[in-house]
């Protein structure tokens, strides 16, 4: 098992720490309910270092990429950042993944844990037709540290006095230095409030993470673990590999059909989803259950003549809504908000009604 260069902190914060992607990482410190509040009215801090990451180099590398990935990377400049999905030629997912654009010749992209090692075999499978373009898994080096929550920005402001970050808009990128490191700081996140994502060297995590937590102190921050950073997510309906998309789905029965960009060139999985664009049979919609009753993964949606319509994609109770909600993925006429359904939890039918998604507005 890995473990982050944050591992001692968790460890000596008293965290349940759990097996996730071959890291042994922190899934909740004062509890879920506590450490999502946290996020949603103050701030929080998440260690999220067992991410893949992964430098793309040379003067085809922008070339290669956009033929890698769905999105239009064209429209990407220095500085800035872009989500996006690598696809397999039948048009199922290889992976969802943030490119950052350093310069006309360097990428950097950060892939999710459990994926990196596939997607690093994937993209190594194709690099060879773009001539002198290369790529370097920084993985096992690097750390990413995710400060999120309406009182983010203060807290950056005190450990960054002469930086004015309120000025980096969504989805930008700057380099800044902490006690002479180079750190990158992007206006991302996996909440829906405003935060920022910051990667650095894993040698400077440990001083840093603690600059950040003493700094939010007087703000009400808290260590968050990937259990919160789940509620959080589905709340706002982003998608999480292995859940809302995997290998055999096709992005555009999944809400994402705004990442790919059918008018650009080619790119890997173009033509499936031309096809899947013809007839899309699926859709991935938002629910929520009457009672207290928890949906889960790969459990049965049916429909009032109790037809089998969908399976759950996610589902937890809403901390903030305090309602059982879910993702599931459902035949198309049964996605529209307002739809009754009945989901079968342990044998039992529970009721149901299809809800436009983000569960929560920020």
């Amino acid at each position: 098992m890995k473990k982050t260069a944050l591992y001692p902190w968790h460890e000596q914060a008293g965290a349940k720490i759990i097996d996730f992607g071959g890291y042994l990482m922190p899934v909740q410190y004062s509890g879920i309910i506590a450490e999502h509040k946290a996020v949603r009215e103050a701030a929080g801090l998440f260690d999220v270092s067992h991410m893949g990451n992964f430098y793309v180099r040379g003067v085809r590398a922008g070339e290669f990429l956009q033929y890698l990935t769905t999105n239009d990377l064209a429209k990407v400049s220095d500085g800035e950042a872009q989500y996006n999905l690598m696809l397999y030629t039948d048009g199922g997912v290889v992976d969802d993944l943030i490119v950052y654009r350093i310069d006309a010749e360097t990428y950097f992209l950060i892939v999710n844990a459990s994926n990196s090692p596939k997607d690093y075999a994937w993209i190594q499978k194709h690099i060879g037709a773009f001539e002198g373009v290369s790529i370097e898994d920084r993985t096992d080096e690097l750390s990413l540290v995710a400060l999120q929550g309406p009182m983010s920005g203060a807290i950056l402001h005190k450990v960054f006095p002469d930086e004015d970050f309120s000025s980096l808009a969504s989805f930008r990128f700057r380099k800044v230095f902490y006690n002479g490191t180079e750190l990158l700081i992007a206006r991302t996140g996996y909440t829906g409030e405003q935060g920022v994502e910051i990667c650095l060297p894993n040698g400077s995590a440990l001083e840093f993470w603690s600059a950040l937590m003493e700094a939010g102190e007087e703000y009400g921050i808290q260590p968050i673990g990937l259990g919160a950073r789940d509620t959080l997510r589905l709340e706002m309906g982003y998608s999480l590999y292995g859940h809302e998309i995997d290998s055999t789905v096709n992005p555009l029965e999944a809400r994402l059909k705004w990442v790919v960009k059918m008018e650009k060139g080619p790119f890997i999985g173009k033509e499936a989803c031309r096809q899947v664009e013809l007839n899309p049979r699926y859709a991935v919609a938002g629910f929520s259950l009457d009672g207290r009753a928890l949906p889960r993964q790969h459990f049965r949606l049916y429909n009032s003549d109790r037809q089998e319509i969908g399976t759950v994609c996610s589902g937890t109770l809403s901390p903030t809504l305090q309602e059982p909600i879910g993702t599931c993925s459902i035949l198309r006429e049964y996605s529209r908000p307002g739809t009754h359904v009945m989901v079968e939890i342990r044998g039992t039918m529970h009721q149901g009604v299809i809800r436009a998604l983000p569960f929560v507005q920020r």
